[in-house]
């Protein structure tokens, strides 16, 4: 683990974290990462990612609207509610910077409809948002902040530079994006410490779950993973 975080054992974030180690594992050592890094992924497959991740970033700007609503502190509001904001701030940065870079144009992304996977996972989020409690809320939306930071950093140890993909890397390896998680993981630590049992069980199902569907998504890309019908 990196420094975007280091809880200590006795917090959620810790046993989640150990709990999905292999899971992260397997993000870290998948074919669309371990080509990022060493710069040799194909164009192709990387624009399928972005396309996927700007419609990814709409749906979780939302759910990140329904924690905010959900806070159980004006802290939390604000902190959400601010999270929102820079989903969908990222989300149109990817048509004006990364678009442009990798040749997608709005006509393509507005006629790309998401990939199964992406359906998949953005729906998980949409409806956890709404149904479940602020823990499990919580829980499941970090792994997409935790998980981004530490295959960033990493890849950034690793990554041959110059890059085409050096964007990508600085901004998930970055310190800026790093303190916001801390943040996310600092919140959800403490909603977890007076959740009862049962929540307790929820989040982590949540978290474990969010995990899954984070090595699916770059899975999807690697494998260009569209509707079969």
């Amino acid at each position: 683990m990196t420094d975007a975080a280091r809880p200590t054992a006795a917090t959620f974030s810790a046993q989640a974290w150990q709990a999905n180690l292999p899971v992260y594992e397997a993000i870290r050592t998948m074919p669309f990462n371990m080509a990022l890094a060493d710069g040799t992924l194909p164009g192709e497959r990387f624009r399928h990612y972005m396309i996927q991740d700007a419609h990814y970033l709409i749906a979780f700007g939302r759910a990140l609207a329904i924690a905010a609503a959900k806070a159980d502190d004006a802290d939390g509001l604000v902190q959400f509610a601010q999270a929102a904001q820079v989903a969908v701030i990222v989300e149109r940065s990817l048509h004006t910077d990364f678009f442009r870079s990798f040749g997608v144009d709005p006509a393509e992304f507005e006629g790309t409809e998401m990939s199964p996977v992406c359906h998949h996972y953005t729906s998980f989020l949409i409806a956890t948002a709404h149904a479940e409690s602020y823990p499990v809320v919580l829980a499941a939306l970090l792994p997409c902040f935790w998980i981004y930071a530490e295959i960033g950093r990493d890849i950034l140890a690793r990554a041959v530079r110059p890059n085409a993909y050096d964007a990508w890397i600085d901004t998930y390896a970055g310190e800026e994006f790093h303190e916001a998680v801390r943040a996310v993981i600092a919140t959800t630590d403490r909603a977890a410490a007076t959740a009862s049992p049962d929540v307790l069980a929820r989040m982590h199902e949540a978290y474990r779950r969010a995990s899954q569907l984070e090595w699916m998504f770059w899975d999807s890309a690697w494998r260009l993973g569209a509707w079969p019908l």
